[in-house]
């Protein structure tokens, strides 16, 4: 079997766009994959079109391969962006792998190791997010549906403000109502969103350590991880971290050091299945759980799936709203839902169809801006 062609898909899903990639062979199997890096989509479809010279020809079962090679053999390492597009490819072959031995994927990284993955939602309190009493109907409304977990980020003032007293005030807060309405047995997450500094982060951490969350993501922003020891320091708190990082050495300071009690590795951006089985294998070391960041598409949460159906060190699996509620014409099989889980595919390969056609002409890439944040002085902050 041979690859004959790699396609490059980014599709306007009615909030953002998701970036969809199609390896085809010359047996007739096609595999799919799913690019993470929202906002930055038309830069992707270039590095995989620098990456389809390299790929065409290849044998699609040679998965590590040709992932050394992508990773390597452009001389500078595919951080972000070349990393985005390697973890498409990648999911791609596993997808087709699996359908050629007639195997779901995660049978190929080792089987199950559970028989379901418990996930939490998205959950806000619409347009004012400081309005407590919206959230706290949000998170009960997705209890009842039977969710385990309840998720909302940092809150933001009008218009676009965010000033870190006024956040953390109002956050410590939803935390407190939250907790009293949802109960002891519901796993309380909260994404700060990269939004605070040191301090601030570790006087919100600090004030929501009677309210047990589960973990509180993202306390400070990705760049520097060395300034993510004052927060692990200072607060008994679980932090997770890890959705910016594109490969396994970004994860090195965190997990070495356990910097961070769940590791946010993204299928879509750190590498593919490939990477992200290594790095959850370098967490288990550490006794640190993966979390998978899955903000994303029908096919990244289906990789995300199968990573953690065959992961032991695993905690739970973000996914903003239940599957098969979205582009269900061009994705008429998706993963299943139920009671707050997804439950194992049965389907070889990821266990997903997609109608390319429909998925080509009825959502069409549109150029998006990301979302601002300032602060009162007019000065940008971190979104």
């Amino acid at each position: 079997m041979k690859i004959t062609d790699v396609t490059c898909v980014p599709a306007w899903n009615g909030g953002r766009n998701d970036t969809y990639l199609f390896v085809d062979t010359d047996e007739g199997i096609s595999g799919v994959g799913e690019a993470g890096l929202t906002g930055q989509e038309l830069a992707v479809v270039g590095a995989v079109e620098h990456f389809k010279p390299q790929l065409v020809g290849r044998d699609p079962f040679e998965i590590e391969r040709l992932w050394q090679h992508l990773y390597r053999g452009g001389f500078f390492p595919a951080s972000k962006i070349g990393a985005a597009a390697i973890s498409a490819i990648d999911v791609a072959l596993w997808d087709i792998k699996g359908k050629k031995l007639g195997v779901p994927v995660y049978e190929l990284l080792g089987g199950k190791v559970r028989d379901r993955v418990v996930l939490y939602p998205h959950n806000s309190a619409g347009r004012a997010e400081n309005q407590i009493d919206a959230l706290v109907e949000s998170c009960l409304e997705t209890t009842r549906a039977g969710w385990k977990f309840v998720r909302w980020g940092l809150p933001t003032q009008e218009d676009g403000v965010l000033e870190p007293p006024a956040s953390i005030r109002t956050c410590v807060e939803q935390v407190k109502a939250v907790r009293a309405a949802v109960g002891d047995e519901i796993g309380i997450c909260v994404d700060v969103h990269t939004r605070l500094d040191q301090a601030d982060s570790v006087q919100l951490l600090r004030a929501v350590e009677p309210y047990r969350p589960y973990f509180m993501e993202d306390p400070i922003r990705a760049e520097n991880f060395a300034s993510l020891r004052r927060v692990r320091q200072a607060t008994g708190v679980p932090i997770a971290m890890g959705e910016h990082c594109s490969s396994k050495w970004e994860f090195r300071e965190m997990i070495e050091e356990e910097l961070v009690d769940y590791v946010r590795l993204d299928v879509a951006l750190c590498g593919g299945l490939s990477e992200a089985r290594k790095i959850a294998g370098w967490a288990e070391l550490h006794y640190l759980k993966i979390a998978p960041h899955n903000p994303l598409g029908v096919v990244s949460t289906a990789s995300a799936l199968h990573l953690s159906l065959a992961t032991d060190n695993f905690g739970v699996l973000e996914c903003p709203r239940r599957p098969g509620t979205r582009m269900n014409d061009a994705f008429p099989v998706q993963v299943e839902w139920e009671d707050g889980y997804l439950l194992p595919p049965r389907r070889p390969g990821l266990g997903v169809e997609v109608d390319r056609r429909v998925l080509q002409e009825k959502y069409p890439f549109r150029i998006t801006a990301l979302p601002t944040l300032r602060r009162l002085d007019g000065a940008l902050t971190n979104w």
